[in-house]
């Protein structure tokens, strides 16, 4: 069976009392959770708070990463770049942003990392063509870097799949690639058909999560999200990518673990049957 990993953040107590954060004192400690429950990798956070005690963003934290993967066999093959979030490109923060990402791609070369993932929702959504045109412009400068070291940039947006292939279309670049978001689809009501023929070749990092339509993260199966038709396409598109759980959490189980082990029971048996 392909490979399935885990947000980082999601297997420990809420980070100043977020569930999708960098838990900045005890990140480590999440390795070897994952390990435990058969959970092949962590998708790395870099927030926008703290960012520079990220490990990501020293020489010393990279080591201390590489230490991690030695010593519990978990691997750290893609990023959620929810800095980017708080500071788009397409806003007054974009040429610190682009430093911000230059600066990540040179300082995690050795580490083997396949996807960033830059999320352009909520507060970073592209509401017109003028921060359309303002991301390209900033990603244009960087993809060269990206390419050097073989990392794709993988947007995740809210825009229609047209709009999605519309954006895709401006670029000139195989590093150029798609995080699709299984809940955040359902939740916007777009159907997983459409997205598939607009851009599903361009997929390159998977987020398992399911939502009621236009509304928060449910438990796996029980919102909007058609998994099964969802991976039918997964399969059609020959998608080789990261698998990696975003699934919700709830506090009013006595083990939270015991909600994230029903999940990963549900959606393995999703890519048992079609990866």
């Amino acid at each position: 069976m392909k490979k399935l990993g885990i947000m980082q953040g999601r297997l420990l107590p809420k980070y100043k009392n977020r569930y999708q954060a960098h838990p900045v004192q005890y990140w480590q400690a999440e390795f070897n959770i994952a390990k435990e429950l058969g959970l092949n990798q962590v998708e790395f956070i870099l927030d926008y708070n703290e960012y520079e005690n990220n490990p990501l963003m020293s020489t010393d934290g990279i080591k201390k990463i590489k230490e991690t993967i030695k010593s519990t066999g978990t691997d750290v093959k893609s990023i959620c770049a929810d800095y980017f979030m708080e500071a788009p490109f397409h806003s007054k923060h974009q040429k610190q942003s682009e430093k911000i990402l230059k600066r990540l791609i040179t300082n995690i070369k050795s580490l083997n990392i396949v996807d960033i993932v830059i999320p352009c929702v909520d507060q970073s959504t592209l509401k017109n063509k003028k921060d359309m045109d303002m991301l390209v412009e900033s990603i244009n400068k960087v993809l060269p870097l990206a390419k050097k070291h073989g990392i794709y940039i993988n947007f995740e947006t809210d825009l229609s799949p047209d709009r999605f292939k519309e954006l895709l279309g401006k670029f000139n670049s195989k590093n150029i690639k798609v995080n699709y978001d299984i809940g955040n689809s359902a939740a916007l009501g777009y159907s997983p058909k459409e997205e598939f023929k607009a851009y599903g070749e361009y997929i390159s990092d998977l987020h398992i999560k399911d939502r009621v339509l236009n509304g928060a993260s449910v438990k796996l199966g029980t919102g909007n999200a058609d998994f099964e038709t969802v991976f039918k396409l997964l399969k059609k598109y020959k998608f080789n990518g990261n698998i990696i759980m975003q699934a919700a959490k709830d506090d009013s189980y006595i083990d939270d673990l015991s909600m994230l082990k029903e999940q990963k029971k549900f959606i393995s048996k999703y890519i048992k049957k079609y990866l």
